[in-house]
């Protein structure tokens, strides 16, 4: 039996390309970390003060194998998008939540290319991508806002004996 192997996106790679490439990101001196969860994400605000943009994605990801014909793996990746700003300087926070909607937009245009691809490893990425802002109180003076993908892997779960002990 032949088992073929599962192909993984890695949105690390993928979003970390993005932000070196991107102008905007360049321009307001976003730096790309990888973090564990909103945990993770906040570590790394905490320990960065000498940061005063990021963008983070979370690779540990929640999902589900479905059983079905055609067997997927669903993975759910999550970007973090942060800008420090006074903590009281409410002017300045909106135009921070403004950049973070336009880094997002932005980065959902080479996003739609990169589906395209993809769809040629069996991955799909699910088309409805929300955008969410933090409120203000998850760490005083920056401007949070998340988005999550969810990719769907075609999985071999083909039943191959060499795996098991008789």
């Amino acid at each position: 039996m032949n088992v073929t192997t599962n192909y993984n996106w890695d949105a690390s790679e993928f979003f970390e390309a993005l932000t070196a490439r991107n102008k905007l990101a360049i321009d307001k001196g976003f730096r790309f970390c990888r973090v564990s969860g909103m945990e993770g994400f906040q570590e790394a605000l905490a320990s960065m003060q000498n940061t005063k943009a990021f963008i983070c994605v979370n690779e540990v990801a929640q999902g589900y194998t479905s059983l079905d014909n055609s067997p997927i793996t669903r993975r759910v990746k999550t970007v973090f998008l942060a800008m420090r700003h006074k903590i009281d300087d409410m002017k300045t926070r909106q135009d921070r939540f403004d950049t973070l909607r336009e880094i997002f937009r932005q980065f959902m245009t080479v996003l739609i290319k990169e589906k395209t691809k993809l769809e040629g490893h069996c991955v799909e990425l699910d088309r409805r991508i929300s955008f969410h802002e933090i409120d203000e109180y998850f760490f005083s003076g920056c401007a949070c806002a998340y988005f999550s993908i969810a990719v769907d892997v075609h999985t071999d779960l083909r039943y191959d004996e060499r795996d098991w002990i008789k």
